[in-house]
C-alpha cells in the first residue's frame, strides 16, 4: 500500500467521525425492519416519506423519526415557510 493510499484512508477516517459537522444528506432511500412488518423510508431535499399506513394520515411515523434521530444534524435546514403579510 502507497503513502498516498494510507494518507487517503485515514482521511476517510476523520471524515466519517466528523461527519455531524461534514456530510449532509440530500436524498436517500432506507429500510427499516419494524416489529410487524418491513418500511420504506425516503427523504428528498427536506421531505420525509414512509410507506406505512401511520404515516399516509398524519406525515410522520416512529420509522421516519427513528431516521431523524438517527441522522440529527446531518440533513439540509429546511427554510421556514414565509408568512403572508395582513393587509
Amino acid at each position: 500500500m502507497d503513502s498516498s493510499m494510507i494518507g487517503k484512508i485515514e482521511k476517510a477516517r476523520r471524515y466519517a467521525t466528523e461527519a455531524r459537522g461534514r456530510i449532509v444528506f440530500d436524498q436517500f432511500n432506507a429500510t427499516i425492519n419494524g416489529d410487524n412488518d418491513s418500511h420504506t423510508v425516503v427523504f428528498d431535499h427536506g421531505d420525509w416519506k414512509c410507506d406505512c399506513h401511520y404515516f399516509v394520515m398524519h406525515q410522520w411515523c416512529s420509522h421516519s423519526k427513528a431516521m431523524e434521530y438517527l441522522l440529527e444534524g446531518m440533513m439540509r435546514e429546511q427554510p421556514e415557510p414565509m408568512m403572508p403579510h395582513a393587509a
